[in-house]
């Protein structure tokens, strides 16, 4: 990477002096240098031949090998040969500043301007190229450029998509020239948009071994192997990276990526910063900037840059669902979110009919699915009867699909364990944990058992959940439920008066407390234990409903129906409290 730092270096040093005297050109051929040289070019339009021996063999080496040291060099030999005025230099100095341009943005010099001669076969190809267009190579060419200069196009959005036949194309310019970068990206790029993702990695990492300059081939490796699901090891490829780069944009750029679609939102935070810092208009990083935020629960702080991004694109769906969450979240106005989440679902529904590919469409329909996710949810919240139906309407589209999302799985079920619909739940439960095993999966796949009766099964996910994460307090806690449940009590109580040592004042030791309770024989301990839950968190529901227990037992109505109206203010719809409900309704009325 050194080398590379010296050719930047170089590059801002070397084109910051005054141009070379002009070199006269010859009307109607290829100026030659004065080496001597055969042409490179036909100044009619022709096929471009390859120059044999000398400086210019020298300079297309260079320029073919596509390495920023190597395009540099053959810059400064223009240069130092006065060349840039000929057509030789022009077109030499025209493909190299284009490769440097598109391959290496971040190199911050100052390049030769891009002045093509008209005539040349090589511009056509170029300005096509810059069109979105390719130029197939003529019948028998040997020529390296006429079969790699087409893909400049893959850098552009243009009508057409590459020919049926680039991939041999572009396997007969690796022939031509093995020790060129240029050829192997391409194929990358190319294996990529194709969904190729195996030979895509493939042509990445033969370029980046044919030379390390080529910084995109690793980042592009490291992006492409990511497409798995490891998005950690690529964090760790990027850490790694970025100490052998630690100037290069690019590299930063990809691991503030890599951070936020890890969901390391405090490292996202920072280095996606740093990134603004040096390009505060950059749309990508201030939406990204913006989620960090709203992820975080900073929701005033996110409408600063929600408000920069509406100038770029007010009808972007992340930007669109990020506005949503924040008045859902931040500002608790259920009906100004679900607002944005309809357009996003409008939009959404008007694309699949048009099939209008929109770019970022892939981002765009998981977004959508997530904003339908969100929306039923909100809806389903809703205290009114016709939003509670709508939002249930909307999820049962959303699970019947012929591959439901897990997050509409994950809400199905939810909303079948709040109704205690313990069967309904486990049919999307299986469906789920087919998919993924997250630890909220396995807390919903223990409370679903534990519905209904199958403790042994309860445990297992249970166990499952706390091997994962024994430092997580609901797997602990979940964890010790099951082992109760089960006839395990010893271990129960030596995990629970663990935790009570250890654990400060609050909703957690009001948890533990209650566990305790249930593992308790003396009635005497067991309400001692409650009313400590109860002293540590009043709004313990489990708490509430054990002392309410308690009492109903002994027919205290009167206690009784004290703690049974205070879970009714905590969860009016809960199954289990709305059946007491009807039983106490005259003793709650009377007091």
């Amino acid at each position: 990477m050194g080398n590379l730092r010296g050719w930047i270096l170089w590059g801002l040093l070397f084109f910051s002096c005054g141009s070379p005297p002009a070199v006269i050109e010859s009307p109607g051929r290829t100026e030659e240098p004065a080496s001597g040289s055969a042409q490179a070019g036909n100044s009619a339009g022709g096929s471009a031949q390859p120059s044999r021996g000398g400086v210019a063999d020298e300079i297309r080496g260079l320029i073919e090998k596509g390495t920023p040291s190597s395009l540099f060099s053959a810059l400064e030999i223009i240069r130092d040969r006065n060349l840039g005025s000929g057509e030789f230099g022009r077109i030499m100095n025209g493909a190299a500043t284009l490769i440097i341009q598109r391959l290496y943005p971040d190199i911050r010099s100052q390049l030769p301007p891009v002045d093509l001669p008209r005539t040349h076969a090589y511009t056509r190809i170029i300005r096509e190229a810059e069109g979105g267009n390719y130029i197939l190579p003529p019948a028998g060419s040997v020529d390296y450029f006429e079969y790699a200069l087409p893909f400049l196009a893959l850098f552009f959005t243009g009508p057409s998509e590459p020919p049926a036949t680039a991939v041999a194309i572009l396997e007969k310019a690796e022939r031509l020239n093995p020790g060129s970068v240029l050829t192997p990206y391409f194929l990358g790029l190319l294996h990529e948009r194709r969904g190729e993702a195996a030979a895509a990695a493939a042509a990445y990492e033969r370029a980046y071994q044919i030379s390390e300059e080529c910084y995109p081939a690793i980042l592009a490796l490291i992006r492409v192997r990511s497409l798995g699901g490891d998005k950690q090891k690529a964090v760790r490829d990027l850490q790694d990276l970025i100490t052998r780069y630690p100037d290069n944009l690019a590299v930063k750029r990809s691991l503030a990526r890599s951070y936020y679609e890890a969901r390391d939102w405090s490292r996202a935070d920072s280095a996606i910063a740093e990134i603004l810092q040096n390009d505060r208009g950059n749309g990508e990083f201030i939406l990204m900037r913006a989620r960090v935020l709203v992820e975080t629960g900073r929701f005033p702080q996110a409408q600063v840059p929600l408000d920069l991004y509406a100038s770029i694109n007010a009808q972007n769906p992340l930007y669109l669902f990020l506005r949503a969450r924040v008045q859902a979240e931040g500002f608790r106005n259920r009906d100004a979110a679900l607002n944005y989440l309809r357009a996003i679902m409008r939009s959404s529904a008007s694309s699949r009919v048009s099939s209008a590919a929109q770019n970022g469409s892939l981002s765009d329909g998981n977004i959508a699915e997530e904003a339908s996710v969100y929306a039923a949810r909100l809806l389903m919240e809703s205290a009114r009867a016709e939003d509670q139906r709508e939002g249930r309407e909307l999820l049962r589209q959303l699970t019947s699909a012929a591959n439901p999302s897990p997050a509409a799985l994950s809400l199905a079920i939810r909303d079948a364990i709040r109704r205690e619909e313990w069967k309904e739940a486990r049919g999307n439960l299986t469906q789920l944990l087919a998919e993924r095993r997250e630890p909220q999966d396995l807390l919903d796949a223990y409370t679903v058992e534990h519905g209904l009766g199958n403790n042994a099964a309860a445990l297992s996910y249970a166990k499952e959940l706390y091997d994962k994460d024994n430092g997580n307090e609901d797997a602990v806690t979940t964890y010790i439920s099951a082992l109760i449940d089960t006839g395990r009590q010893s271990e129960a109580v030596r995990i629970i008066e663990n935790r009570l040592g250890t654990v400060s004042g609050g909703t957690l030791k009001s948890r533990y407390y209650y566990l305790r309770s249930r593992v308790q024989s003396a009635e005497e301990q067991i309400l001692n234990d409650l009313r400590s839950s109860l002293f540590e968190d009043p709004r313990n529901l489990s708490a509430l409903m054990a002392m309410f227990e308690y009492y109903h037992r002994h027919r205290d109505e009167r206690r009784a129906a004290y703690y049974l109206r205070q879970a009714l203010a905590l969860a009016p719809d809960n199954p289990q409290v709305k059946r007491y409900e009807r039983e106490y309704a005259a003793l709650l009325r009377a007091n």
